[in-house]
């Protein structure tokens, strides 16, 4: 386990070694990490398919879903912020600044977690029912969302923790802790929806234990440590400069995560209206899309950090061809994972359901979308590499316009025009090969700009 003062005191990898393997080092904890806080709700998906049955599966993995990706997607943007300013602090051996960014860190998700638990159990119904989220479904749906909300603030405890020590250059703590968790999870679930018969509640207390567990595990790794940054709970405050920095990175970057969840929860509403197996299919074909999404955080997560401590150690072309590795690995990577969930699609499916209508459903929408995630690949990692030079508030502008806006333009033209699966699912590729062009393009500017002035 790396220790934090010994970071300190030694020579720094993340800007002085071999930019592939530390690349690779730092990516594969974090996509093992991210694997297993998946697990959370896809074992749940698993297990309330298999031993409940299909509504209780689009109970937990559809409007539902969606809500969670929005109100998490949003504080793991804001945390980047976080991330973002601490990684360069680190990188410039800032002690001062590094530790008052962590303890403005954490009073920034525990402040979160109180608002959020509040808000999310209030408006839990009215969001549902917006969702277009099927008669047979909602109240199961209410209980989930409802438990979930109630233990939010372990969610972003442990996110803004990890995000931390990932700053730090520390990607294996977070990965061990999830383990524990999710290991924590799966017994859980087996108790309480196999054991007790407790259906979807029983599903989201263990998800719910599984969190809290982690939060706890990050946050004592933070107060144990002896380095830079060693949190204390007496010192967890605001800070004002350092605040509105955190704010300034974080914010931009938490909207365009609430602006495709918002996208996503577009789609999930139509997707609603073709009836509960469509939605099932849904709800597990995204447990399946989320490997993508695994591997893609991972490199955007990898390559915020790299730049932003080469970018704060002044190493401006290792930052440029940090860039260029990433995003050939990333290229690689995704495109046989493409090849083995087409291969693999009817199998897969069936961890989730033996409904053939359903699986047959699921497989034509893995199919149409998955050849895609490759031209995803230039969105994740130069919006990554972008925020890592303190850069957030075009690629949000290029996120809206080119993901948000003109996806929802194409639900609202395609429901009315050809309300169809196949017509749905075609504004991902359309509206990502857009996008990416355009975060190619401003890339080049970027760097080039930078070579010019700094």
């Amino acid at each position: 386990m790396i220790d934090l003062q010994e970071i300190q005191n030694t020579e720094n990898p993340i800007i002085d070694g071999v930019i592939w393997k530390q690349l690779l080092f730092f990516f594969f904890p974090i996509l093992i990490g991210t694997f297993f806080q998946q697990l959370y709700n896809t074992v749940d998906s698993v297990i309330v398919g298999q031993f409940v049955g299909k509504e209780a599966l689009a109970a937990v993995g559809g409007s539902s879903a969606q809500i969670t990706a929005l109100v998490v997607g949003f504080f793991t943007g804001l945390s980047s912020g976080a991330t973002v300013t601490i990684a360069q602090f680190f990188g410039a051996r800032d002690q001062k600044s590094a530790n008052r960014g962590l303890h403005c860190a954490y009073a920034i998700a525990l402040t979160a977690g109180a608002i959020l638990t509040i808000a999310g159990i209030a408006l839990t119904p009215g969001m549902l029912r917006l969702m277009n989220t099927p008669a047979d479904i909602i109240e199961d749906s209410i209980v989930y969302l409802r438990i979930y909300f109630g233990g939010i603030l372990f969610v972003l405890v442990y996110n803004m923790g990890s995000a931390i020590l990932r700053a730090s250059g520390d990607s294996k703590s977070p990965l061990y802790y999830l383990i524990a968790c999710c290991a924590v999870n799966i017994v859980l679930d087996i108790l309480f929806v196999v054991g007790f018969h407790m259906g979807v509640m029983g599903a989201a207390i263990a998800t719910l234990a599984a969190q809290a567990v982690s939060a706890v595990l990050v946050t004592l790794k933070l107060m144990r440590s002896k380095g830079i940054l060693s949190l204390s709970l007496r010192k967890i405050r605001f800070h004002g400069s350092i605040l509105k920095h955190q704010l300034r990175l974080g914010l931009p970057t938490g909207f365009e995560s609430v602006l495709f969840a918002i996208t996503n929860i577009a789609i999930q509403s139509a997707v609603n209206t073709f009836g509960t197996d469509t939605s099932a299919a849904w709800s597990a074909y995204g447990k399946l899309d989320a490997v993508f999404w695994m591997v893609s955080t991972a490199f955007g997560i990898s390559i915020t950090t790299f730049v932003g401590q080469n970018f704060g150690a002044g190493k401006t072309d290792r930052v440029r061809r940090s860039v260029l590795v990433c995003l050939t690995l990333d290229l690689i990577v995704s495109a046989l994972l493409v090849l083995f969930l087409i291969a693999a699609r009817s199998v897969l499916f069936r961890l989730f359901t033996s409904d053939e209508h359903v699986i047959q459903i699921g497989c034509d929408m893995l199919v149409l979308i998955t050849p895609w995630y490759v031209v995803y690949v230039f969105i994740e990692v130069l919006a990554g590499a972008l925020r890592g030079v303190g850069d957030v508030i075009v690629p949000v502008i290029i996120t809206l316009l080119g993901v948000c806006i003109l996806r929802i333009i194409w639900l609202a033209a395609v429901m009315k025009v050809s309300p169809t699966i196949p017509a749905i699912i075609l504004s991902y590729p359309v509206t990502w090969v857009i996008t990416a062009l355009a975060f190619i393009c401003y890339y080049l500017y970027k760097r080039k700009y930078l070579q010019k002035n700094i």
